[in-house]
């Protein structure tokens, strides 16, 4: 599975000297997808406004918002990178950032939460040919040697969409409407076709896979049931409801016949033999586990920062951004400080700081001076650098060449799903919390109004609105209400971060020793192969 691949005879002399040039095209291609969603985040309280400002959507549209565009990217990453490996990895970046363009423009124009949500999935679909294939012609186009360089500038690049989605998000939404923050792909992507066509060359699997379409269903049906479950238990603030156990019970039960059915394919999804490398399987974990974490997280950080701090759009676009300039500076580096002490001491180190991060959201007031904030995400971010650009060397490095678009579509499914249950199961805990809070408060309101006003801060500030003074005594109790929602659910996805950092403390490799002169492998992918042998 590791043995080295003689990379000179298969890079054209012509494509290696371009090579950095076609780095930051896939960069550029690799911005809008992860653009799309730093965007969304700031915009999410915008949404939730009602017309005509917003569409009015509820807590739960907006987790299906997000969550449409992620499951879809998931369900379908691995069959996406597939493709590339068979038809032509640049054919396949074209044709989803065509796919995502469109979806772009029609998301802007979407006129109730139905809608929105069915044309970010439409965006999913393209972003899910995109991510695999950047990652897969960037393995393609770099030496071995300098391949952790490459990916290290390549995740460093999500650090720079991180900075500019918040921003740009905010500026738009304080001279456009909320639609523009998915306009704004469409120039983005324009651009990036066409660089694309005269840049990037085209490179597929001399042997690639079959595609597996029942595998991709089960997947799909499965997580959709899975999320849909736990989504609305959070809404209904009871995980024991008959049709809340049933649906998540039944997700659960698809998501095994898929693993059965994938252990028994002579062409599946996903390969499952992969994962008898215990050091594969425990990076993969922790990318899920760690997006977990920080995507539920994130979804409410919005709402402490507008709703109860009273910053605007582009105000809360500026506060994150200490998380992307971290980014940014650290995860070039990452490789140094893993050649210095080993995948295990620094994966480990960045997962209990991002364990502490999510634990120090749990002391914030809505009178914490505001630096505190910023110092928390400068500290998310630097230990997010550290976690993915060394994880990523060892999922990448697994795999021969020509399965990298195989070994990108497994990384980013996991971070997806990952995200995806982060932003359903926190997202839900924040919604029973905040509920839970709140509902002794809302007693003199009618029932149908009661329940409405208390599935989020934004809706209970919403009618109060509405009620002009006699709703102002509503205000105090929702921020009330949220911060403590806010606090369990930050403790809860430390937890989660720390389970993390036991999985790395365990399985990952420790410092390996110097390599041999003339060793074509690098030092992490040496010490992967000698743990599963």
């Amino acid at each position: 599975m590791t043995t080295p691949v003689d990379s000179v005879s298969r890079i054209p002399e012509s494509v290696h000297r371009r090579r950095w040039a076609i780095l930051g095209v896939l960069m550029l291609s690799l911005l809008i997808v992860v653009l799309d969603n730093s965007i969304l985040n700031v915009a999410i309280k915008t949404i939730s406004t009602p017309a005509p400002t917003g569409l009015g959507a509820t807590q739960s549209e907006l987790e299906w918002a997000i969550n449409a565009y992620t499951l879809v990217f998931a369900g379908l990453l691995f069959t996406a990178g597939l493709l590339g490996d068979r038809l032509g990895r640049k054919k396949v970046l074209l044709g989803g950032l065509v796919v995502f363009g469109i979806g772009s423009a029609l998301a802007a124009e979407s006129g109730s939460p139905f809608e929105l949500i069915a044309f970010r999935a439409l965006m999913g679909l393209g972003a899910a040919f995109v991510m695999p294939a950047t990652l897969a012609v960037l393995m393609n186009v770099f030496e071995r040697e300098e391949q952790p360089k490459a990916i290290g500038i390549w995740a460093g690049g999500v650090g720079l969409a991180i900075a500019i989605g918040p921003i740009t998000g905010g500026v738009l939404l304080d001279h456009f409407w909320w639609g523009s923050v998915f306009l704004i792909n469409v120039p983005i992507v324009i651009l990036a076709l066409g660089l694309m066509i005269w840049l990037v060359p085209d490179s597929c699997d001399p042997n690639p896979g079959r595609v597996d379409p029942v595998g991709v269903l089960l997947s799909v049906i499965g997580l959709v049931l899975l999320v849909y479950g736990i989504i609305k238990g959070g809404q209904l603030a009871d995980f024991t409801d008959g049709t809340v156990l049933a649906t998540i019970a039944a997700g659960l039960a698809v998501l095994a016949g898929f693993v059965v059915y994938e252990k028994r394919s002579d062409h599946p999804s996903i390969d499952v033999t992969y994962f008898k490398n215990k050091v594969f399987s425990a990076a993969i974990a922790v990318i899920a586990l760690v997006f977990f974490a920080l995507m539920g997280v994130t979804f409410f950080s919005v709402f402490y920062t507008q709703s109860v701090r009273g910053y605007t759009p582009l105000q809360t676009g500026l506060l994150m951004l200490p998380l992307a300039v971290a980014q940014l500076v650290f995860a070039p580096r990452a490789r140094l400080v893993v050649d210095r002490f080993g995948n295990k001491a620094t994966t480990t180190g960045g997962m209990l700081i991002i364990a502490a991060t999510l634990a120090a959201f749990a002391t914030l007031e809505d009178d914490t001076p505001i630096w505190i904030l910023e110092v928390i995400f400068f500290l998310m971010g630097a230990g997010m650098a550290h976690i993915m650009t060394p994880t990523s060397v060892v999922i990448m490095q697994a795999l021969p060449r020509e399965k990298a678009g195989s070994a990108s579509a497994l990384s980013n499914t996991f971070r997806q799903v990952g995200g995806a249950l982060g932003i359903a199961v926190l997202g839900s805990v924040l919604s029973t919390a905040y509920r839970s809070g709140i509902e002794d408060k809302l007693t003199l309101l009618p029932p149908g109004t009661r329940h409405t006003a208390g599935e989020s801060i934004e809706a209970t500030l919403g009618v109060a609105a509405q009620l002009g003074s006699r709703g102002e005594a509503l205000v105090a109790p929702a921020h009330d209400a949220f911060l403590h929602a806010m606090h369990v659910t930050a403790l809860g996805g430390a937890a989660v971060a720390v389970l993390g950092a036991v999985v790395v403390a365990v399985f990952l490799p420790g410092k390996p020793a110097a390599p041999q002169k003339g060793d074509g492998e690098s030092d992490l992918v040496a010490a992967e192969s000698g743990a599963e042998s």
